[in-house]
């Protein structure tokens, strides 16, 4: 099981990253120069199949075992008047979830992915991080390792969500520390927020870079002082599918949030990814664009959850379809080209 004992490990592990197998990316392309349509026909599905077969290392990529996870999590932040719900929420949505009536139930079910939930800590936010560091080292490695540990051994495709009142603050927080920029380019609406609302949002992020950007040196300090527990296991999770080589349908903006203070550090994390979509908060598309991630889909949707992802899925089930499924020329005794 990849476990991250101490931030040196943590580091370790984000700077020893492995690529993609050359053999099945090699694989899948040849298939596709033999497969019964013009070259590029299928367009970006093409390009899932191959990337699909790079880190399964086969030529003929599967997605029959996607699992779902969604982690929830708590934040001092959110008493500063930061989202349009109170904290309580998270607990009730985390409910929701197991009762199986929330939209990522749903899209789960209707794309056939194995969901779990793993609520962290619910009943302690994180330290308000325009005050204090939003985890001790401690709480930052245990959110971690929880993320990593929720990895099942059969995934196949791998889509992390989170539920966390107030979260597009930290996350806003952890873009601006990353990627640079004022706290107006990545802040958003989150939940519904008013203009008061999103001036309360700017505000916190701002005192929360003049406190802690200083000491945010790398990855783990930036994570541990300005995200939250879910973000943190977020982070864990995708950062554990590379190094087994599960590829990872990265959801929206508090999901891709997670990972840019690691991006920042190893700009190579995202090469296991692919971004499912775009969704309407205000910085995700220019966080898809410094990661250099072109989304699947545009939907407009600001929900979390993983609900972006789950949408996803059928998209790389079918480009894994057509690439194993159909025939190629000799097969179709269909003439190629000369």
């Amino acid at each position: 099981m990849i476990r991250f004992d101490d931030p040196a490990a943590f580091a370790a592990a984000l700077a020893a990253l492995p690529e993609a197998d050359a053999a099945g990316r090699a694989a899948a392309l040849d298939r596709q120069s033999r497969l019964t349509k013009p070259a590029g026909a299928l367009g970006r599905l093409e390009d899932v199949a191959v990337f699909m077969a790079g880190w399964q290392r086969t030529g003929r990529p599967r997605a029959d075992t996607v699992q779902a996870v969604v982690f929830a999590g708590n934040h001092g932040v959110a008493a500063r008047g930061v989202s349009a719900y109170p904290p309580e929420v998270t607990v009730q949505m985390v409910a929701n979830f197991q009762a199986g009536g929330a939209a990522i139930n749903a899209l789960t079910r209707a794309c056939a992915a194995n969901l779990s939930v793993v609520a962290l800590d619910l009943d302690r936010p994180t330290g308000d991080i325009t005050r204090e560091a939003a985890m001790s080292v401690e709480e930052c490695l245990d959110a971690l390792n929880q993320g990593a540990a929720a990895l099942l051994d059969d995934t196949q495709l791998l889509l992390v969500g989170e539920m966390g009142i107030g979260n597009t603050t930290p996350a806003a927080a952890l873009c601006a520390q990353a990627q640079g920029g004022e706290p107006g380019d990545w802040i958003g609406r989150g939940t519904g927020v008013d203009e008061a609302g999103l001036l309360r949002k700017a505000a916190a992020v701002e005192a929360a870079l003049a406190l802690h950007g200083p000491a945010c040196l790398n990855a783990f300090e930036t994570l541990r002082r300005l995200g939250g527990r879910e973000i943190a296991a977020m982070a864990g999770a995708i950062l554990a599918a590379r190094l087994r080589r599960v590829p990872v349908l990265l959801d929206g903006f508090i999901a891709s949030a997670a990972i840019a203070p690691l991006v920042r550090d190893n700009p190579r994390l995202t090469g296991h990814c692919l971004a499912a979509h775009c969704s309407a908060e205000a910085g995700h598309a220019r966080l898809l664009e410094a990661f250099g991630l072109e989304p699947l889909l545009r939907l407009g949707l600001r929900l979390g959850e993983g609900t972006g992802a789950a949408l996803a899925v059928p998209i790389v089930r079918a480009a894994l379809a057509a690439h194993d499924e159909m025939a190629t020329f000799d097969e179709a005794a269909v003439a190629g080209r000369p």
